[in-house]
């Protein structure tokens, strides 16, 4: 009797392994003393087979999803795409296979995965007296460096510029520059503006000091007057 019902598990279990309508070979798991046949992926077990039924399976709903043949009586939960984290949904959840998060503009991913990224940082912002040498991508962040001899950059540059040579330029140099500002020009003055300028400026000076003494000496006359009063 023991050596019958072997061979009829043995012939059921062949039969699992048939399926006239696919060429799909499907996994087999076992539950107490039966062998029975997994669900594909996209759908989880209703119930288990017995001596005479298959497995019946039920598809994933409701943002669930199951990627490989399972014995599971219920799919696991989609992932959700946290722009908190950076990401945004690059391939959505479908009942065989989990979301796929991708990281948002002007971040770079910190944990990737096979198709993905599980959590992202913002790219680097570079200070001024530096420029970006690497722009950052989804995998890298940027690399700054810094400005060196007479070159500028605010941070946003992708290289340093040279400083604007105002004599070049016909003006005068108000402001030098840095390595995080550009040199400040001016019109130029000539040497006679100047000299006229420096003599205009020298005489109001006189006038302003002849003025002043003045004032001051009526006002001691007028209160050494009133003290021999």
């Amino acid at each position: 009797m023991a050596q019958f019902e072997s061979f009829i598990w043995t012939i059921h279990f062949i039969l699992l392994n048939v399926d006239p309508c696919s060429t799909y070979d499907p996994a087999i798991y076992k539950i107490g003393d039966r062998y029975c046949r997994m669900c594909l992926p996209g759908y989880h077990v209703h119930s288990h087979c017995t001596k005479s039924t298959f497995t019946s399976c039920v598809p994933c709903i409701d943002s669930t999803f199951l990627d490989e043949p399972s014995d599971k009586t219920t799919c696991n939960n989609c992932t959700t795409c946290d722009p908190g984290l950076g990401l945004m949904v690059k391939q959505p959840c479908t009942p065989s296979s989990d979301t796929v998060c991708g990281t948002l503009e002007g971040f770079y991913c910190l944990d990737p995965t096979k198709d993905g990224c599980r959590a992202a940082q913002r790219h680097s912002s570079c200070l001024p007296g530096q420029y970006i040498s690497h722009a950052g991508t989804i995998s890298t962040d940027t690399v700054c460096s810094d400005c060196t001899g007479d070159t500028y950059s605010n941070g946003s540059f992708t290289s340093c510029q040279p400083h604007t040579q105002c004599d070049t330029l016909k003006l005068q140099q108000i402001k030098p520059g840095t390595h995080w500002s550009d040199s400040e020009c001016g019109p130029q003055i000539s040497p006679i503006a100047t000299l006229i300028f420096a003599v205009v400026v020298g005489v109001l000076a006189v006038i302003a000091a002849v003025t002043t003494a003045a004032i001051m000496k009526r006002r001691r006359k007028k209160h050494q007057r009133s003290f021999n009063s």
